[in-house]
């Protein structure tokens, strides 16, 4: 099959266009290395194009397009109107050239609604990236895919908006105290970058609407450093600092609800949650044999 990827370099679509990559398929990754890295794609064989969303025009025939491209870190309802507009090319042109499309949305969106987190449940945004993500759901007509608290290889070059395993993992082994918000019981639905290719590459025999991707899952920032402990072979007690952030736009739990995902995508994540920090801390880039 013929694939594009858009934000192909970046954390969840670079580790996807290896993945397709080493199945066989035609697969061209499209990205403005703004946010996404090139070391992310070393291996992969495809076709990489630099190239700006805005300037994007379809050429070529796709069986499906991944939209992966978005800006993450909300700094203005400008760079957030972006992500939309830029979400209204794409489909347009995969209308346009017959090309399931699907893209990635996000749990953001749910903010401190309900848990366990379900996809008919009312959103609650605290974040113009939440915005953005909502509105975009609205209008789609792909399968949307809202990824919980990923994590894995890949993500390095996110800096700040990298995962708390990935920062928390970093401090431990340079033999630094972990740091946590007080009193460390927020919660995570944290879900290993492999699943994510899964449910990705499920999402296209899938019926167009949106699915949950996580573990069902939640996990406290207190259990994580356990277990990271437990894996690293270290022994440290988290040190607690005040919230920097507004309890309005910060969002203290994450626990996806995966019925539907179950069900109708056909998804459940391979991964738990120490199986994924051990190949991850211990550095196994591969997908394992069992996830094929």
């Amino acid at each position: 099959m013929r694939f594009l990827i858009t934000g192909g370099a970046g954390f969840i679509g670079s580790n996807l266009a290896k993945a397709l990559d080493r199945m066989g398929h035609s697969v061209k990754v499209i990205d403005n290395f703004s946010t996404g890295h090139r070391d992310n794609l070393i291996g992969f064989k495809g076709n990489v194009i630099e190239m700006d969303m805005k300037k994007l025009k379809l050429r070529d025939h796709f069986d499906a397009i991944y939209h992966f491209a978005a800006i993450t870190d909300p700094r203005s309802e400008q760079d957030m109107q972006q992500n939309v507009d830029n979400f209204n090319l794409i489909a347009k042109q995969a209308e346009e050239n017959y090309a399931k499309l699907i893209y990635a949305s996000s749990a953001n969106l749910y903010g401190n609604g309900p848990i366990p987190m379900r996809e008919n449940q009312a959103p609650e945004i605290i974040t113009e990236y939440g915005r953005s993500k909502l509105e975009i759901d609205q209008m789609s007509k792909g399968v949307g895919l809202r990824f919980f608290n990923v994590f894995g290889p890949g993500e390095s070059h996110k800096g700040r908006a990298a995962s708390m395993i990935y920062h928390l993992a970093n401090q431990m082994k340079a033999g630094q105290t972990p740091r946590l918000f007080k009193n460390g019981e927020q919660i995570r639905d944290h879900i290993y970058v492999t699943d994510c290719v899964i449910a990705s590459i499920l999402a296209l025999k899938a019926p167009l609407g949106i699915y949950n991707v996580g573990t069902g899952i939640g996990t406290s920032f207190n259990e994580l450093v356990n277990i990271l402990n437990e894996i690293l072979g270290t022994h440290f007690q988290p040190e607690y600092f005040d919230m920097p952030y507004d309890a309005q736009t910060y969002q203290a739990n994450t626990h996806a609800d995966t019925i539907i995902a179950e069900k109708i995508l056909g998804f459940k994540a391979l991964y738990s949650l120490r199986e994924g920090i051990k190949e991850y801390v211990g550095g196994e880039n591969g997908y394992r044999k069992k996830n094929r």
